[in-house]
């Protein structure tokens, strides 16, 4: 059988990634490169499947046109997606790779699409985060 956790390390170690937190019972990783957008990614080896995940930002107002845009957005990512957390609060980005043929090149896909994501799509983010708190701000001016 193979040591998937292991072998996931040792890509992740070639790929020049600091990994900044490592637990062999859960089977996860979290991973840093900051100057590529890369901060706290979870690697996650959950037998049979891969889960590789960032959090991206808090949503204070989620509404249709929200959601519509960023499944829009999905259809652009290279490799994984947009998704909320189960609160449907945090976006994040995830993907999933299949762990028994996973090799260095589909890891370096999964995680340079990330990369890809947030070098393109980093002012729209921005501007997401502000319009967010825009909506906040007119919904307390309102209440008020």
């Amino acid at each position: 059988m193979k040591d998937h956790f292991q072998i996931v390390k040792d890509y992740l170690l070639e790929l020049g990634y600091d990994i900044t937190a490592e637990d062999a019972e859960e089977q996860l990783f979290i991973i840093n490169d900051e100057e590529e957008g890369i901060r706290n990614l979870v690697v996650d080896c959950e037998d049979p499947i891969l889960i590789v995940e960032q959090y991206i930002l808090e949503l204070k107002h989620v509404d249709e046109k929200t959601l519509t845009r960023l499944l829009q957005k999905n259809r652009e990512i290279v490799h994984g997606a947009f998704s909320l957390d189960e609160t449907g609060k945090k976006l994040l980005f995830r993907d999933t790779l299949q762990l028994e043929n996973l090799d260095l090149n589909e890891l370096e896909g999964s995680i340079n699409s990330l990369k890809l994501l947030m070098a393109e799509y980093s002012e729209y983010l921005l501007e997401f985060a502000k319009a967010d708190a825009n909506s906040a701000k007119e919904e307390f001016q309102v209440s008020n």
